[in-house]
């Protein structure tokens, strides 16, 4: 079962280095000005959304679910501390199907964001990640 919570936490890994990394490229795609620039910064979103923060979460999910039912779900269903991960985990999962709205606004050039909205934008999923960290290990409550 170690095999399954190292593999979920390499997923875990994967899937955040995109939820970061996307933003962030939206700050740029929403200063950029030329069309190459634009054209670029299309093919870099839709290749890191597609195909590395899309896998990791599918994967970050399936895996945890493996991991809920290997540890048998009746030990933990009282256990308040996985409900609030879970919740956490549940609006990460918001937050990425919103990402991909976003992404798709670029893709038609109709973005309604400047740069200010997506650096805050950026900075959402840092709360989300330390939430996720801190309730899985220290299991507080």
């Amino acid at each position: 079962m170690l095999w399954i919570k190292a593999f979920h936490i390499i997923a875990m890994v994967t899937w955040f280095s995109g939820i970061f990394y996307l933003p962030r490229l939206f700050v740029y795609h929403a200063m950029s000005t030329d069309k190459i620039s634009q054209d670029r910064f299309k093919i870099m979103e839709r290749k890191l959304y597609y195909g590395i923060m899309t896998p990791g979460a599918m994967m970050t999910i399936l895996l945890g679910i493996w991991l809920l039912y290997a540890y048998t779900w009746e030990i933990y269903k009282h256990s308040l501390w996985l409900h609030a991960k879970l919740g956490l985990v549940f609006i990460l999962t918001i937050f990425h199907l919103y990402c991909g709205y976003l992404r798709k606004q670029f893709q038609q050039d109709k973005n309604r964001h400047d740069h200010v909205f997506y650096r805050w934008l950026n900075e959402f999923p840092v709360l989300l990640l330390i939430g996720i960290v801190l309730l899985a290990v220290l299991k507080p409550f």
